[in-house]
């Protein structure tokens, strides 16, 4: 089992910043590819960016330039920093988690956190 917990939603107005946080735990489990992805309303889920263990990123082309993605392993912690909010950005963000249990490999979402950013 998998257990994420998210933090750090909100409300912002365009050309803001918010700080997205997810904390990871579960017994015997490593964690591999750790991210961000969202959907709006209407719209399809869609990866924002994700990071391996070892450091590598990858970006939506939307918020490239915008959005950095860092991650703590002792903490088994991934943050989103969101940088020149636009209003295409509001959405509901989720954690994503890509583990290796004994055994089997499993990928975990969060409950998700509202950004809303306001024009």
């Amino acid at each position: 089992q998998v257990q994420l917990v998210e933090s750090g939603g909100g409300l912002v107005q365009a050309g803001g910043s918010l700080r997205l946080s997810c904390v990871a735990s579960g017994s015997s489990v490593s964690f591999n590819t750790m991210g961000w992805y969202r959907q709006a309303p209407g719209n399809q889920r869609e990866l924002v960016a994700t990071i391996t263990s070892t450091g590598n990123t990858n970006y939506a082309d939307s918020v490239k330039g915008r959005f950095a993605i860092s991650r703590d392993n002792a903490k088994n912690t991934v943050h989103l920093q969101m940088d020149s909010l636009e209003p295409e950005d509001t959405a509901v963000y989720s954690c994503y988690v890509a583990a290796r249990l004994p055994g089997r490999s499993v990928a975990s979402w969060g409950q998700g956190t509202q950004v809303t950013v306001s024009s």
